[in-house]
């Protein structure tokens, strides 16, 4: 059940900015949905774009926590799923996406390094 020193690198450092990356990257979402609803309010016409991108945002952190999940299992695809949710959240959020994209980048560059 616990992992000997000698016999396994351990991947703490890639669960932990995983798993933070997509929490702000989903707190970073749920910003743009309550901005797409003050939008509404106040009369713009295209607020559904904000809820598109808030929901694709939403998804992208998700996949990053879950990569971030199962990078002592396979280290190769959690660093697949938490690049891939790097690069989809900063096309899909921006620069709101940013401090997201910084972490779930190092954890995803961070995967794949040979144990």
């Amino acid at each position: 059940m616990w992992v000997n020193k000698g016999d396994k690198m351990g991947r703490t450092a890639e669960l932990v900015l995983g798993i933070i990356g997509g929490i702000f990257g989903i707190l970073a979402a749920m910003f743009i949905i309550g901005f797409g609803g003050f939008s509404e309010v106040i009369g713009y016409e295209e607020y559904e774009f904000f809820y598109g991108r808030g929901g694709i945002g939403l998804l992208l952190g998700c996949i990053g926590i879950i990569g971030a999940a199962i990078v002592n299992r396979n280290n190769k695809i959690a660093g697949g799923l938490m690049l891939l949710s790097a690069v989809g959240g900063l096309l899909a959020l921006g620069l709101f996406w940013s401090i997201s994209f910084i972490l779930l980048l190092v954890g995803g560059l961070l995967a794949f390094r040979s144990k």
